[in-house]
């Protein structure tokens, strides 16, 4: 719509390069276009724990909330449509259905830090690695629900494996072996270090630890 056309700019960032940190004045919200991001908080023993990964369609920014709440840094080259967050905030007042595009936002935000959670829960090493791959393939493939039986999968994985042991709280060594043995038995195929192709998507989430409804097997 012209209104939104009229307060939008596009801005980009170079893998690693920080968008914004924790606690900075944020005078834009926005969404990311192309490319991912990471979440991230810094404890107060120095430590820094990822917190989330930003795909597309993802939202960057709360109208409402002058500070950024966690630093947001780019893992891949990153594209992201911004808006000015007066204006935006203004629209949101008079039209609805933008309020209500947010709302759905939020809330699919809150379903993903969900799956984070027991992601960094219960679950093995050997799940936690499953788990993240199917994450982020089913984000990158747009596959909708589990058991979409799509073969042939295929996506650049935007983490390092320095980067999964810090966000899945295992140590690097575990990461390295647990992807080996993934691919030892055939649940994904590697080219190079980055590339992932997922032969059975249903396999794969086979290897999660997750029922047919989300929640873990017993």
């Amino acid at each position: 719509m012209a209104e939104l056309d009229s307060i939008k700019y596009y801005r980009t960032f170079e893998a690693g390069q920080t968008v914004v940190w924790s606690g900075d004045q944020m005078d834009f919200v926005a969404s990311v276009v192309d490319g991912i991001a990471t979440l991230s908080q810094t404890m107060e023993d120095g430590r820094t724990q990822m917190v989330g990964l930003l795909l597309p369609s993802d939202f960057v920014g709360r109208p409402g909330r002058e500070e950024a709440a966690y630093d947001v840094t780019a893992t891949t080259k990153l594209t992201m449509c911004c808006f000015r967050k007066g204006p935006f905030e203004k629209l949101m007042v008079t039209t609805p259905h933008i309020a209500q595009r947010l709302l759905e936002m939020t809330l699919d935000e809150l379903d993903a830090a969900r799956e984070w959670m027991l992601l960094l829960g219960r679950k093995t090493a050997r799940e936690k690695i499953a788990s993240l791959l199917s994450i982020i393939a089913r984000r990158n493939a747009n596959i909708n629900a589990p058991g979409g039986g799509l073969p042939g999968v295929t996506f650049d994985l935007p983490l390092t494996r320095e980067a999964m042991a810090d966000y899945l709280g295992l140590t690097l060594e575990t990461v390295s072996r647990q992807i080996s043995a993934l691919k030892k038995d055939g649940v994904i195929h590697l080219e190079g270090k980055r590339t992932v192709t997922i032969p059975d998507f249903d396999r794969l989430l086979d290897e999660t630890g997750d029922d047919a409804d989300g929640g873990i097997l017993a």
